[in-house]
């Protein structure tokens, strides 16, 4: 079975930077396309950004764009997640997913797996 750990969440000032990493047991990465979810309070889980099995990078939440940049190291069953300029509106829990076959990357119905997700909050 496989499980999702995050980790590196935490309190940022606006304009500071985070690295989140998700690390993945029980199967190898190299298998899933890895996603990070974030969900703010009152608000629907949204993909923040994706990378697939060949490495490339999706990013879903135009607000993103340009500032999160996502990796993965498939020696050490890690997917990262660099978040550099963080706005308040990034404030949410961010959470790890994997899946293995093709379809809608921004249905979080789709995903095999979950981590519990890791708090960031952004604070003036």
């Amino acid at each position: 079975q496989v499980e999702l750990v995050e980790s590196g969440g935490g309190l940022v000032q606006v304009g500071g930077s985070l690295r989140l990493s998700c690390v993945v047991s029980g199967r190898t990465s190299a298998t899933y396309l890895m996603a990070w979810f974030r969900q703010a309070p009152g608000k629907d889980r949204e993909l923040a950004a994706a990378i697939g099995q060949m490495g490339a990078g999706i990013y879903g939440a135009e607000a993103v764009k340009g500032r999160f940049i996502v990796s993965r190291d498939d020696v050490a069953n890690t997917a990262y997640l660099q978040m550099n300029n963080l706005q308040f509106e990034d404030t949410a829990v961010y959470y790890c997913a994997v899946r293995s076959v093709e379809g809608d990357i921004y249905n979080p119905h789709e995903y095999e797996a979950w981590g519990h997700g890791t708090q960031v909050t952004v604070s003036s």
